[in-house]
This record gives C-alpha cells, sequence and structure tokens, in this order.
C-alpha cells in the first residue's frame, strides 16, 4: 500500500488536484510537500493533528516535509471557516507564538533522517524584504479578481453586508500562494497539504507556480473532523484541547481521546495514531464484540498521548484515570493527584478542624455533599460504600486526621463507585 493508498484507507484524502498523476510522481520519486501552521496562540491544538500527522506519514514513506510556521501570514488571518474578522495580533505576539509552536512541529517530524529529514521555515522570512508594490507586481498579477472573490469562504463574507471582509483578510490567498511559489522556487517543493478549508488557497499557489514557474505542482487536502453527533471537534467543556500541556494537562488530553464516542472511535485511530492497518482491523473487531470494554478507546487514547506528551506522562495520565476507578493511591504523584482534583468535586474545610480527635467522617461526608446527613453517612459507612483515599472504612466513629491528608492537603472521599469528592484543607 502506497502513501496514497494509506491516506485512501484511513479517509484521509479530501480532494487532490490531478490525483492520478501525483500518485504517479510519488511512486517515481521523492516528493517534497509542506504544510502551513499560522501561530494564532501560543500552542497548536488537537486540530492541527490531522495535517501535521499527515506530514509524517509523507516522511515514513520517504518525502521530504516542510512545516511552515506562519509569522508572516498569522499577522494577516486566514477567512477560511471564520465568519468574522479576527482580531490581529501584534508582532510581539506573533513572534513569540511561532517560538512556542515550533517545539511541537519538531516533535512529530524527524529532522535527523536521512536522506529525507524534515525542514521546519517561517514564511516571515521570504515575506520581509518584499515591498508592497514588488508584491503587487510580481505575484497580484497573476490573479483575477473574480478568481479571488469565487472562493467560498471570500463570498459568504462578501454576502453578510453586516460583517463583510477587509481587504486585509482578502488578501490572505495570494500570500499562501507565494508560500508555495518561494517553496517550490527554493525547495523544490512539489506538494502543499491542507484541510479541505484550504482549498482555494492551495490551488491558487499550484496556478502561481504554474504561471512563473512553467511546471506542475499539487495540492491535496484533508478532511476536517467532525464527530458522529455532529458537535465540534477539539472542544470541550473546559475550551480547546492544546497540545501544550501547561494549557490543557496530560490527564486531560488522555481523557478526550478516552471519551471519543463509540461512533468514532475507529475513525480516529485512522485519522491520528500510526497503528497498521491490521491493529485498526483487530481493534474494531474488538470494539464490535465487545464496545463496553473499550479496549479501541484506550489504544486511542494510549497512542495518541505518547506522541504528543511521551510515554511516561501516558503512564501517569493512565494512573490518574485508574485512582478515578478506586485503583489504590500508593505511589502516585503530587501532579498527578493535581490533575485528579481538577476532575472531581472540591470542597474546602478548615485545617484545625482534622486537630485531634479530628473530624467525623460522617460530619466530612455531608460537607463533601456525598450524604444528605450524618444519620445517611453512618448507614452508608456501615454498609461498605465510603472510601478514604480509596480504601474502603466501615467503622461510623472514624474520624479524619491531619494524617489522612495527602500531599499535606487533601482527603479523597467516595460514595459507591464513581462518586468522589475531594476536601482540601486550607
Amino acid at each position: 500500500m502506497n502513501i496514497y493508498e494509506e491516506l485512501q484507507w484511513r479517509g484521509l484524502v479530501a480532494d487532490c488536484t490531478d490525483a492520478a498523476e501525483l500518485q504517479r510522481q510519488l511512486g517515481l520519486r521523492r516528493v517534497t510537500l509542506y504544510c502551513g501552521f499560522d501561530p494564532t496562540a501560543d500552542s497548536l491544538h488537537v486540530g492541527h493533528l490531522v495535517p501535521l500527522l499527515a506530514l509524517r506519514r509523507f516522511q515514513n514513506a520517504g518525502h521530504c516535509p516542510i512545516a511552515v510556521a506562519g509569522g508572516a501570514t498569522g499577522s494577516i488571518g486566514d477567512p477560511s471557516g471564520k465568519s468574522a474578522e479576527r482580531s490581529l495580533l501584534t508582532k510581539e505576539q506573533i513572534t513569540a507564538n511561532v517560538e512556542a509552536v515550533r517545539p511541537q512541529l519538531a516533535r512529530l517530524l524527524d529532522f535527523n533522517l536521512q536522506p529525507n529529514r524534515a525542514a521546519l521555515v517561517d514564511n516571515a522570512d521570504w515575506t520581509a524584504g518584499v515591498s508592497f508594490l514588488d508584491f503587487l507586481r510580481d505575484i497580484g498579477k497573476h490573479f483575477t479578481v473574480n478568481q479571488m472573490v469565487a472562493k467560498e469562504s471570500v463570498r459568504a463574507r462578501m454576502e453578510d453586508r453586516d460583517v463583510g471582509i477587509s481587504y486585509t483578510e482578502f488578501s490572505y490567498m495570494l500570500l499562501q500562494a507565494f508560500d508555495f511559489y518561494e517553496l517550490a522556487r527554493a525547495h523544490g517543493c512539489d506538494l502543499q497539504i491542507g484541510g479541505s478549508d484550504q482549498w482555494g488557497n492551495i490551488t491558487a499557489g499550484t496556478d502561481l507556480i504554474r504561471k512563473k514557474l512553467g511546471r506542475p505542482a499539487w495540492g491535496l487536502t484533508l478532511p476536517l473532523i467532525t464527530k458522529a453527533d455532529g458537535t465540534k471537534f477539539g472542544k470541550t467543556e473546559a475550551g480547546t484541547v492544546w497540545l501544550d500541556a501547561r494549557k490543557t494537562s496530560v490527564y486531560r488530553f488522555y481523557q478526550f481521546w478516552i471519551n471519543t464516542g463509540d461512533g468514532d472511535v475507529i475513525k480516529f485511530l485512522k485519522y491520528f495514531t500510526f497503528q497498521s492497518r491490521e491493529e485498526i482491523e483487530a481493534l474494531e473487531q474488538a470494539h464490535a464484540a465487545n464496545p463496553g470494554a473499550r479496549t479501541a478507546h484506550r489504544a486511542l487514547a494510549k497512542s495518541v498521548t505518547d506522541l504528543i506528551h511521551g510515554e511516561a506522562a501516558t503512564q501517569e495520565a493512565v494512573r490518574a484515570s485508574e485512582v478515578l476507578f478506586g485503583a489504590p493511591l500508593e505511589g502516585i504523584s503530587a501532579a498527578t493527584f493535581t490533575d485528579i482534583v481538577g476532575e472531581v468535586p472540591t470542597k474546602s474545610l478548615e485545617a484545625a478542624q482534622l486537630a485531634a480527635p479530628g473530624l467525623l467522617l460522617s460530619e466530612a461526608l455531608v460537607l463533601a455533599a456525598l450524604c444528605s446527613s450524618k444519620g445517611q453517612a453512618r448507614k452508608d459507612i456501615e454498609g461498605g460504600g465510603i472510601y478514604v483515599n480509596n480504601n474502603r472504612e466501615t467503622n461510623s466513629q472514624r474520624a479524619l486526621t491531619v494524617a489522612d491528608l495527602l500531599f499535606g492537603k487533601h482527603v479523597l472521599l467516595r460514595k459507591g463507585k464513581k462518586n468522589y469528592t475531594v476536601l482540601t484543607a486550607h
């Protein structure tokens, strides 16, 4: 199975310019390709993973990937998929974002692999010295306004009289086409990949290369990810799922993939992992036979978290997940337990309440809103349904003391299998 066939099997081909010829070229020689990532924030998010992983898939197949950090295009903002004008970032913000995004781009591409090592470039490097007049004469003359207006995202904004589109965003297509042309001229780049909303920008680049360099270039778009229930991919109640662990903890990142819907899990294994066809088909069979076992979900979560954060961080996230299913707390790190605290209800109590003789567990359960009254709490304790730091407690006269504090400040209380509250001493 060649790289194009693999992308098709994974459902990763939305559209392609002259697909037959591109497949032929991919089979004949080492092709250089690129994808751009505008630094609109100080981290990439899970929505960027499909094109970023696609670059690595091409590299694994022997081709040469270029990741473009959009220091120039990021200062303009792509109108694709946007119903309103973006807020422009300052030069300082863009520079800081590019530097923050660089290591994330570098994590998934191999910059030492010979002879097809990856490259990481910034389009600010080749646009900085180009004057406005030179750009209009050398690039702008090759585009008609008719062609630019025909782009769906531009047309939609123009039809909305209340919003409209600025000349700044209207010009984005020319800047992206200039990127493709410059990479073709300087690096022999023949192929640009991107989301399906980038089709107009990509084909503008292939046209520019044909007109200025007199040779063909290709564009391939990847599907925009949607979930089976129609909700937006990459969003949770807490917001965007970022690749930076400081913005989305490894535990929450892992949980995002664990919580994938049953109807999406096999599709996401194809999109977001490097597992082979045989491995994914085996997981598909296991999922069909027993979806409740969540074997495919765990494989997905582990694979993606390993890729982005490394195996050690994944093991900590798995450990935190197991704690919320009753696993012992021995050996858990403070950082992992902090992630757990963020996932369950938390109540405060005065540290003085834990001084000898301590706070009766029955009172603590009422404080934690796990029991409606001290009487009910005593019945639940004696019935074996109450756990302190994941250890069952059946003594209704039990009191919590400072000895029960985890990391000097937390007590994890559980009622039944899934009802947790963390008491935090202040």
